[in-house]
C-alpha cells in the first residue's frame, strides 16, 4: 500500500512539474521568439505582431471560458491536458512552418498573405494551449489542492513563470542560434509538449472528488461567467485587477518588442540577446526569497510600489543610455544594458509574484474558476489589445528604415521605452486605492 502511494506522489509531482514547465517554456517562447521570428522570416512591420497580441489574446480568452465551462460539466480535465498539449504541440511546429510560405521574391500582397497565415497559426495554437495549460493543468491543480500539499503546491505555481521565462530566455536564444534557426526552436519545443500531452494520457488521473457540475442549460452555464454586478461588489479585487490590466499594458508595449530592439537596432545575435536577457531574469529571481516573507506579513502593498519604481528606473536606463553607439554586440558585457535588463527584471518578478497571491487570496471560494477567468481578461485580453495601439504607432513614427530592396522597415526604439515608464507610473493610481480598500477591510 505504501509503496503504491509512493508511487502515486512521484507521478503526480512529475507532472506538476513537466506539465507545469513545459507550458510555460511554450507561453515564454510565443511572447519572447515568436515577435523575432516575425521580423527574422517574414517582415519587419510590427502591425504583424500587434495582430498577433490581439488576435491570440482573444483566442486564449474565449478558449478559457468555453473550455473552463465544457470541464466543470463533464467533471473532466484529463482530456483537456492531453488533447490540449498534443494540439499546443502540433501547431506551434506548424507555426514554424509559415517562413517557408515567404521566398526571396515576394511582394507585398504575397507578404501580407504570410502575415494571415502566421496570426492564424498564432491564434489556433494559443487556443489549443489555454485548453490544455490554462483551464486543464490548472484545474486539474487545485481539484488535488488539500491542505497538507497547498503550500508547496503555491510555491511550484509560483516559481514556473519565472523558471519557464530564464530558461525559455536562455534556451530559446541559443536554439535559435546566430544562424537564425528559429525552426530548430519551434520543433524542440513543440515535440516536447507533444510528447507530455501523450504522458499525461497514460499517466493522468483526474481527482475522485470530481463531479460533473451542471447548472442549467449549457448557456446559462456559460454566461452565468459574466455577472457583472456580482463581480463589482469585490471592490478590492476590481482595483487589484485594474492593476494588473495597467502593468501588463506597458509590459507588453516594450516587452514584445524587446528581442526585436536588441536584435535588429541594436546588432545582437539571437542568442546573446537571450543571453543577456536570461542572466539579468536569473539575478533577480533571488528577489522571491524576501518577497515571500512580505507576501506573508501582508505588505503586497509595499512589494508593488517597489516594484513599480525600479521597473521605471530599469526603462528610463534602458531609453536613455543605451543606443546603437554604447554597445557591443560581441559581447554580453554591456553594463547599462544589463542593469537596465535586471531592473526591469525586478520589477515583473515582483510584480507577478505579489498580484498573483493578492487576487487569488480575495476569489470566492464558491466561484474561483470563474474569477480566474475574469482575472484572464485583466491579464491577457486588455493588455494584449490595447498594448500594440499605442506600441504600433510609435515604431512606425521613430523606427522607419528602408532596405537594400526598397521594403520599408520599422525597428523599435528607445522611444517605446519611455512609453512603458509613462503607463507603468500609472499603475500607482489603481495599487492606491486597492491599499485603501484592503486598509478598509483590515479595520
Amino acid at each position: 500500500m505504501n509503496t503504491d502511494s509512493t508511487k502515486n506522489k512521484v507521478t503526480f509531482w512529475s507532472l506538476i512539474w513537466l506539465l507545469g514547465l513545459a507550458g510555460q517554456l511554450c507561453w515564454n517562447m510565443e511572447n519572447q521568439w515568436f515577435n523575432t521570428f516575425v521580423y527574422a522570416k517574414i517582415a519587419k512591420d510590427p502591425t504583424i505582431i500587434s495582430w498577433m497580441l490581439a488576435i491570440s489574446a482573444t483566442a486564449t480568452t474565449i478558449s478559457t471560458f468555453l473550455f473552463g465551462c465544457i470541464s466543470d460539466r463533464k467533471g473532466n480535465r484529463k482530456s483537456l491536458v492531453s488533447i490540449g498539449y498534443i494540439l499546443w504541440g502540433i501547431f506551434t511546429i506548424l507555426f514554424g512552418c509559415t517562413e517557408f510560405m515567404r521566398t526571396s521574391n515576394s511582394d507585398q500582397s504575397a507578404i501580407i498573405g504570410v502575415a494571415f497565415a502566421v496570426i492564424a497559426a498564432d491564434a489556433i495554437m494559443s487556443f489549443f494551449g489555454s485548453m490544455g495549460n490554462d483551464i486543464g493543468f490548472n484545474a486539474w491543480i487545485n481539484d488535488h489542492m488539500n491542505p497538507q500539499n497547498a503550500g508547496a503546491l503555491g510555491a511550484a505555481i509560483a516559481v514556473q513563470p519565472v523558471i519557464g521565462t530564464i530558461v525559455g530566455t536562455i534556451l530559446g536564444g541559443l536554439l535559435v542560434g546566430a544562424d537564425d534557426n528559429y525552426m530548430r526552436l519551434f520543433t524542440v519545443i513543440g515535440g516536447s509538449v507533444i510528447v507530455l500531452g501523450l504522458v499525461s494520457l497514460l499517466c493522468m488521473k483526474d481527482s475522485k472528488e470530481l463531479k460533473p457540475s451542471i447548472k442549467g442549460s449549457f448557456s446559462e452555464q456559460f454566461f452565468s461567467i459574466f455577472n457583472v454586478k456580482e463581480y463589482l461588489k469585490h471592490r478590492e479585487l476590481v482595483f487589484v485587477n485594474l492593476m494588473l490590466a495597467v502593468y501588463f499594458i506597458s509590459f507588453n508595449v516594450y516587452f514584445s518588442h524587446l528581442g526585436n530592439f536588441m536584435i535588429y537596432y541594436l546588432g545582437f545575435t539571437a542568442d546573446t540577446m537571450g543571453l543577456i536577457e536570461g542572466i539579468g531574469l536569473l539575478i533577480a529571481m533571488f528577489t522571491t526569497i524576501p518577497a515571500i516573507k512580505l507576501i506573508q506579513a501582508d505588505k503586497s502593498s509595499l512589494i508593488i510600489l517597489v516594484a513599480l519604481v525600479v521597473n521605471s528606473i530599469g526603462l528610463l536606463i534602458i531609453s536613455l543610455l543605451v543606443s546603437p553607439t554604447n554597445v557591443n554586440p560581441a559581447t554580453i558585457w554591456n553594463p547599462h544594458l544589463l542593469a537596465g535588463v535586471l531592473f526591469v527584471g525586478i520589477g515583473y518578478i515582483l510584480f507577478l509574484q505579489t498580484i498573483t497571491v493578492w487576487s487569488k487570496r480575495l476569489y470566492p471560494e464558491d466561484a474561483r474558476g470563474q474569477f480566474e477567468g475574469i482575472r484572464i481578461i485583466f491579464y491577457v485580453l486588455i493588455p494584449m489589445i490595447i498594448a500594440p495601439l499605442i506600441s504600433n504607432p510609435i515604431i512606425k513614427r521613430s523606427g522607419e528604415f528602408v532596405d537594400e530592396y526598397g521594403f520599408t522597415e520599422y525597428l523599435p526604439t528607445n522611444t517605446l521605452f519611455i512609453a512603458g515608464v509613462v503607463i507603468v507610473l500609472i499603475t500607482l493610481l489603481p495599487l492606491f486605492l486597492a491599499h485603501k480598500e484592503h486598509a478598509k477591510m483590515d479595520h
